[in-house]
């Protein structure tokens, strides 16, 4: 081949980041799609006042990309602890909607912040404006606001987006098409994951897609989201909202997660993921098994060098069966 193969990795949160620190490494060509339906914090002050995408998760994936002094990663992270108004604020977040105002384009402002912070890859927002999530409870109530939904009490029926006409951008719907590989996750499955694939068009284009399309599953259940979920759970949940089976293979984790780590997320009503292999070979899934749990500091991780290794190596034989189709 002439071209390093290519891997699309859609997602948002804590997780992405974590694994594209990981793939950076490896001689690939990344493009990071995230989410833009994030409601809280310092990203839902922003689009509340200046009315652009929340550029906190973005933030994050330029952070994980970046090729630059650990320092200056560090002032680009920096949280404000301040009694004002900067109060709450990350010095990339207002970075980022400086730029925005700036060149006047969202997308614009994450293209040259990567050229600020030497990226590794290219970083998509899912759509060139803000999205507001909703999920539909499945007592039919409506609760609107991703950072809301986890807190709502209730089991998630569905969610959904608004505005009806939000455009998935060309370079995004290009990249899938081109993808040798698409990585879905890991990441709270209706708030960073489900809010990339319902962006019209977006969804389609993954569906469509010929590359190989990898799910790797959380580790943990997220009260509110996924309370009691095994894995087939979250491939039905994705199944069901994309009314396609699209998933080739999942990357599940077969390390016991240590007692008193299980102990300490109990208090949020998470437990470990059951990966019940025997749902998921009916779903046709190939499912690779993997000790990808790292639990530094108390926290549970997937393991971003064991992972992208894994990755990785799906990626040679997958790009190598083209080659000589």
């Amino acid at each position: 081949m002439n071209r390093q193969p290519r891997i699309v990795i859609i997602g948002g949160g804590t997780g992405l980041p974590v694994l594209l620190r990981g793939l950076k490494q490896y001689p690939v060509d990344i493009t990071a799609i995230v989410t833009v339906a994030d409601d809280g914090g310092s990203s839902g002050r922003l689009r509340n006042d200046l009315h652009i995408p929340p550029p906190g998760d973005i933030r994050n994936v330029l952070a994980a990309l970046s090729d630059v002094e650990p320092l200056i990663e560090e002032m680009f992270q920096h949280r404000f602890a301040t009694a004002n108004e900067l109060s709450g604020h990350s010095l990339g977040n207002l970075i980022l909607a400086a730029m925005t105002s700036i060149t006047g384009n969202f997308v614009h402002a994450i293209q040259e912040m990567s050229k600020v912070l030497n990226v590794r890859g290219k970083v998509l927002p899912a759509a060139n404006q803000s999205v507001v999530l909703h999920a539909e409870m499945e007592d039919g109530t409506i609760v609107s606001g991703e950072s809301k939904i986890p807190y709502s009490g209730k089991k998630i029926k569905r969610v959904f987006l608004t505005p009806k006409n939000i455009k998935a951008l060309p370079e995004t719907l290009l990249a899938i098409r081109q993808a040798d590989m698409i990585i879905i996750g890991p990441g709270s499955l209706y708030t960073s994951i489900l809010p990339n694939l319902l962006v019209p068009k977006l969804g389609t284009e993954v569906c469509r897609s010929k590359g190989k399309k990898v799910y790797i599953c959380n580790l943990m259940t997220q009260a509110g989201e996924t309370l009691d979920y095994t894995a087939s759970d979250h491939v039905k949940a994705l199944y069901d909202h994309m009314k396609c089976a699209f998933i080739n293979t999942i990357l599940v984790n077969n390390e016991e997660i240590p007692q008193h780590i299980q102990e300490r997320y109990s208090e949020e009503m998470a437990k470990p993921v059951i990966y019940d292999t025997g749902a998921l070979t009916e779903l046709g899934l190939e499912i690779i098994h993997g000790e990808i749990a790292s639990h530094e500091n108390g926290m549970i991780r997937h393991d971003t060098k064991e992972v992208a290794q894994m990755l990785y190596h799906l990626l040679l034989v997958e790009t190598t069966k083209r080659f000589n189709a």
